[in-house]
């Protein structure tokens, strides 16, 4: 039925491997603004991740109100992820690890929202010595698109079996793409939507989600079999 026997692993970027809300809240330091605490910002509406709670609303707003303070926020997230922002621990290896892997196509389908993204996250990889040419699959979208046809097109590519294939993120939405598509879901509650909002409010099983990046990593290497983190295969 497949002609590969191949395994696929679809990444998110930001909030799953990619620390976003260190970046974000640094961007919006430079331009006096203030997005508030992690638990708050992973609350909030997705309308209003980037406007802060009811103590940052104010000031944010006039901070943003205009075409032009809205473009040094860009300007400044742009910079900020292609020269300071950092994979979560133990990403990088995992990462490096994956690609180095037979057998195991390892790719990438993110909403980043910075400048010519794919630009973007090339520099910020490039610093943690991951180059994403060396990705099997990369795909940049827009915050309207759904990753359930990227999924789809990635495992088709490859003819890969559902059953071997894998989507890693942080969102409601990331885990109904990988329902959609036939994946196996890596779900993450440290990104942008916390535990109980993705347990509770969306009924994610409690088993698919990793409260950290040590805990996601650790469930990772199960699932491909590799080798945990420090040690060497023998």
């Amino acid at each position: 039925m497949y002609r590969s026997h191949d395994q696929l692993i679809l990444f998110d970027a930001d909030g799953t491997t990619i620390d976003a809300f260190t970046a974000i809240g640094t961007a919006f330091a430079r331009n006096g603004m203030d997005i508030g605490d992690l638990v708050r910002f992973q609350k909030r509406r997705k309308l209003l991740k980037y406007l802060g709670g009811l103590r940052e609303v104010p000031t944010n707003l006039k901070k943003q109100f205009g075409k032009h303070s809205r473009k040094r926020l860009l300007n400044s997230l742009t910079e900020v992820y292609r020269e300071e922002a950092a994979l979560y621990p133990g990403i990088a290896e995992l990462l490096r690890e994956l690609i180095a892997s037979p057998g195991i196509r390892v790719g990438m389908v993110t909403r980043n929202i910075t400048h010519e993204p794919e630009t973007t996250l090339r520099l910020l990889f490039r610093r943690h010595d991951i180059d994403l040419d060396d990705l099997d699959f990369f795909a940049c979208i827009s915050l309207r698109e759904d990753k359930t046809d990227q999924f789809r097109k990635a495992r088709r590519h490859f003819d890969i079996n559902p059953a071997r294939a894998y989507a890693c993120g942080d969102e409601y939405r990331d885990f109904q793409a990988a329902q959609a598509s036939g994946l196996h879901p890596f779900i993450v509650s440290y990104g942008f939507e916390g535990h109980e909002r993705l347990t509770r409010d969306f009924k994610i099983p409690v088993e698919l989600v990793s409260s950290t990046p040590d805990e996601l990593c650790m469930r990772i290497r199960h699932t491909f079999v590799l080798p945990p983190h420090g040690k060497i295969a023998t």
